[in-house]
């Protein structure tokens, strides 16, 4: 059997590049280090020099599935205006959007990031996404726009609203012509929640 050399100019991208791919058509069960190299056209020993084994293929999915969202978020918190209801509708918004343009991913990252097998890297990533929530819900109270109180009696129902409204989109479960519906309602149940 002839072996492929090694020569792909950035093969982890390359490889996360089609895992995603496959996330996306197949699910999580038809990734194959093996196959992903076979698809990259290099040996079938080149992918353990970024990932140990699936596992870490599918933690780094997830890591670059958080750092995406919360570049997402980051950048919809920049365009919001300063009041905590702006902040909040871009926040929402931007989160169940991305949710749904990347379903299989999104589903990836709250599956696993719970996981025994889970790495560190992943409750850190979490923990930043987490931290943006607890900035707009802390800037709020600043403002006299969110309630006083512990910031994570606040930020769980939050979390818990978008994570599972998300959720139900994704799924199919909220029809897409009905998102946006939802997605004010939700919004506006967690405004009057927050309120001082």
């Amino acid at each position: 059997m002839k072996t492929r050399p090694y020569h792909h100019g950035d093969l982890r991208a390359a490889l996360l590049a089609r895992a995603e791919r496959t996330l996306r058509e197949r699910g999580p069960g038809a990734l194959s280090l093996r196959e992903l190299a076979r698809e990259a056209g290099v040996s079938p020993a080149a992918p353990s020099y970024h990932f140990k084994g699936k596992q870490a293929l599918l933690d780094a999915l997830g890591l670059e599935g958080f750092d995406r969202l919360t570049a997402a978020l980051t950048g919809a918190l920049e365009q919001a205006g300063d009041s905590f209801a702006d902040r909040l509708d871009a926040v929402a918004r931007a989160y169940v959007d991305f949710a749904v343009a990347n379903a299989a991913l999104h589903d990836l990252m709250f599956a696993f990031k719970y996981g025994p097998t889970a790495s560190g890297e992943l409750a850190a990533a979490r923990q930043r996404l987490g931290d943006l929530a607890t900035g707009l819900i802390e800037g709020g109270q600043r403002r006299g726009e969110v309630r006083e109180g512990p910031v994570d009696r606040i930020a769980l129902p939050l979390d818990a609203t978008l994570q599972g409204l998300a959720t139900l989109a994704v799924s199919g479960a909220i029809p897409a012509e009905r998102i946006r519906q939802s997605l004010d309602d939700a919004i506006a149940l967690i405004l009057h929640g927050c309120t001082p």
